[in-house]
């Protein structure tokens, strides 16, 4: 048995949640990695996990163990970095979590001038405004916007977006353009952004003079991602609040208004987002700070 395989295998069944998940991230058949479990279980004497048909149940021993043989894991990449990272240039697999329109009107843009300075580094991009599960997952890391909620995650601040308020000509030319926020409440149509996390709308949110307020309004359409919540403005279904990045394009051209300018919604935060018990590799440190350089520029619109 090659222990240290093996205590890779069982960790990473541990931070998946099932062996089917972790083989693929190990890109190891099933089998195989089930093999190196019970052969790591057999060399202990005690059971780590529990299987059933529906799951797997890490046993307190194999809670006990994984906390420690993840600290040998992590001292030992950090061992070897420590020697890789003056010699050589980073490399190998990253795997990142975006949103919509983040990715589509900021990441995505930046990413020739980052692969351009690493070009040994690989990149798995997933776009989607759902959250993920960073470790079950599998996921290096997660750009976020909003507020973050308290966990055992690391979070890094890089930028915030502006937030505009807009609406088509032609809704304009229909429903008239509202003088103020509360004007909102006479008939309006309302395209809410519905929170992934939990369906709720997003209330529509202003500041102006330092005072901030936020309008709660039955929306007439609700959309739960990004670039179709746009895209629901721009065929004139209602007013919707969203990243000035998102629909700079959009308003530069006229296909979209910015109304209510003067109450312009408090600037939106983003964080890159990653586990705090795992090892931040050399590629993943350097992919973190281009964020911090690059990004906040961009997301600003």
């Amino acid at each position: 048995m090659d222990q240290l395989q093996a205590i890779r295998a069982f960790a990473r069944v541990v931070e998946a949640g099932n062996f089917t998940r972790a083989a693929d991230s190990l890109d190891m058949p099933n089998a195989t990695l089930s093999k190196l479990v019970q052969e790591l279980e057999a060399h202990l004497g005690v059971r780590l996990l529990q299987r059933t048909t529906r799951r797997v149940m890490v046993t307190p021993e194999g809670q006990d163990y994984y906390a420690k043989a993840s600290r040998v894991l992590r001292d030992l990449e950090d061992i070897d970095s420590s020697f890789n990272i003056a010699r050589s240039k980073p490399r190998g697999h990253l795997r990142i979590d975006v949103g919509g329109s983040t990715a589509r009107d900021v990441l995505i843009p930046l990413l020739p001038d980052f692969l351009a300075r690493y070009p040994d580094i690989r990149i798995d991009l997933g776009v989607s405004d759902r959250s993920v599960d960073l470790i079950g997952d599998n996921v290096d890391c997660v750009i976020r916007g909003g507020a973050l909620d308290a966990s055992s995650l690391v979070a890094r601040g890089i930028g915030q977006a502006t937030m505009v308020t807009c609406a088509s000509p032609e809704y304009l030319r229909h429903n008239g353009i509202p003088a103020y926020p509360e004007e909102l409440r006479n008939g309006h149509r309302l395209v809410s952004y519905l929170s992934p996390q939990n369906g709720r709308a997003v209330p529509f949110r202003f500041e102006r003079d330092g005072e901030r307020s936020e309008l709660k309004i039955e929306y007439r359409i609700g959309v739960n991602e990004s670039n179709a919540h746009l895209a629901a403005c721009v065929a004139g279904l209602g007013i919707i609040q969203t990243f000035s990045y998102a629909a700079g394009a959009a308003l530069r051209d006229g296909t979209l208004v910015e109304i209510l300018d003067e109450w312009r919604p408090p600037p939106y935060p983003f964080h890159v987002v990653y586990p705090q018990n795992r090892y931040v590799t050399h590629r993943l440190r350097v992919f973190i700070d281009w964020l911090v350089e690059c990004f906040p520029a961009r997301v600003a619109g």
